[in-house]
């Protein structure tokens, strides 16, 4: 059962804005930037896109925050685990969201701290 009853160019364009994360591999900060451009682009179009783009920006504020922590941590060792684990966590939270979006399934980040609400 859906619990958005949103056409399929909405559920797209919300699932673009957690794809859209996946640009920090080629630049940087890319995945903050990425979704904010196309949550900035949509926002006042649909509920769905602008829900879904915070939930994305919100998602990868935090991850940034807890990546740069690790970074410093690294200089006592266990930053470099945090560091792979993070990434893992990124990419497995990153494509639950997106499937969960296509199907028009509701899908809360975890360890997302909310900044824009």
């Amino acid at each position: 059962m859906n619990q958005f009853a949103n056409s399929s160019d909405e559920r797209n364009w919300a699932m673009f804005c957690h794809l859209a994360s996946f640009s920090g591999v080629i630049i940087p900060f890319g995945n903050v930037v990425g979704p904010l451009i196309l949550w900035s682009m949509k926002k006042d179009s649909s509920e769905l896109v602008d829900r879904e783009g915070k939930k994305s920006l919100n998602f990868q504020i935090s991850m940034s925050i807890y990546i740069f922590v690790s970074a410093i941590l690294v200089i006592v060792g266990i930053g470099i685990l945090l560091l792979i684990g993070l990434a893992l966590l990124n990419l497995i939270f990153v494509v639950l969201a997106i499937v969960k979006t296509l199907n028009g399934e509701d899908y809360q980040y975890p360890l997302s701290i909310n900044f824009i609400k």
